[in-house]
């Protein structure tokens, strides 16, 4: 049988795993948890949702193991853990791997997207080349089969193409391809910030008018960072842009939007990420998002404004207050 190797096994880790069960591969999967230990080895049980997984899913805290199983090495970590995951791997490798990344997030202090921690870290002679994995896709829907749409995105079509053939489903799961990493890997990030701003004006209770006004702008302002940083406007507009933004922003199965939900119901930042149980990437993509609009002179008005909330410059109210009291203006989305 073909073998995966997975690089966390999380929410989302170890229901890509069932996927790739599902489609014939053994996978082993490589966690830290003693707890996510068990449930996958001992109990064949998801360590998140309550749903029995495959028996040919397993999990090691073994790094040289998981890295040995498997060519393919799919990357299912915090951002904020990447590098040093990466560095680890890095110093365990003898022969050369594809890099396949499945979170989404920018990395703290240098604001790289995960393609070029990659690259900044690997060693060049055991690269094989990197495909990012990304679109629509809350883990409690897909560990139950539900229908699911993502893109693989690679410089190098051909492994694009491999591993979409690797994760497609007829059944669930249809997986596009795309060349343009820089506009997936920047949607699939910046479409947190507006999740994170979605959030807080639900949680104060604006209604869903007020928050299709923050969607519909804030899909302005990721074309704005994906086309300044060299991806494609029309990436920005598909699945892993648009696409994700519909399904995080709308949504209490999304990390993100829940973070704000607490903002905006007057939990500080620190409150609101500790009362989630997984990692919330909005925070940072909101920082990150100001600071790239910065760099290119972008006029970001939710993300700068949100900014100033998860910062604690700016209340979200009187953050409410200073966007409606903008210039009047057209209407452009280009």
């Amino acid at each position: 049988m073909k073998k995966i190797s997975m690089i966390g096994g999380g929410a989302w880790g170890t229901t890509l795993a069932q996927a790739l069960s599902d489609n014939g591969y053994d996978v082993l999967i490589r966690d830290i948890s003693e707890n996510s230990l068990n449930k996958i080895n001992n109990e064949h049980h998801h360590p998140f949702f309550d749903t029995d997984i495959p028996s040919n899913i397993r999990a090691t805290m073994d790094l040289k193991e998981t890295i040995e199983f498997s060519d393919i090495l799919i990357l299912c970590v915090p951002t904020k853990a990447m590098r040093k995951v990466l560095n680890d791997i890095n110093n365990l490798l003898n022969e050369p791997k594809l890099f396949v990344n499945v979170s989404k997030g920018i990395e703290p202090d240098t604001s790289f997207r995960v393609s070029q921690i990659v690259e900044d870290v690997i060693n060049k002679k055991y690269y094989k080349g990197y495909v990012c994995l990304s679109g629509p896709s809350h883990a409690e829907e897909l560990i139950l089969r539900k229908l699911t749409s993502l893109v693989a995105a690679s410089t190098d079509e051909e492994l694009a193409i491999e591993i979409q053939q690797i994760f497609s489903n007829d059944k669930y799961l249809r997986v596009y391809t795309s060349t343009d990493v820089i506009g997936v890997e920047t949607g699939g990030s910046i479409k947190n910030a507006i999740a994170i701003v979605s959030g807080i004006a639900a949680g104060m209770g604006l209604g869903e008018n007020a928050r299709a006004f923050l969607i519909s702008r804030g899909v302005k302002e990721i074309v704005s960072i994906v086309t300044a940083l060299g991806g494609k406007m029309e990436t920005a507009y598909g699945l892993s842009g648009i696409g994700d933004l519909i399904v995080t922003a709308s949504s209490l199965n999304s990390r993100n939007f829940q973070c704000g939900l607490k903002i905006g119901n007057g939990m500080n930042v620190d409150e609101a990420i500790g009362s989630i149980n997984q990692s919330v990437e909005g925070i940072r993509a909101i920082k990150a998002g100001h600071e790239i609009g910065i760099k290119y002179n972008l006029e970001l008005p939710i993300i700068d404004t949100a900014y100033l909330v998860v910062t604690g410059k700016l209340s979200a109210n009187d953050a409410l207050l200073s966007l409606l009291n903008r210039k009047l203006k057209p209407e452009k989305y280009w």
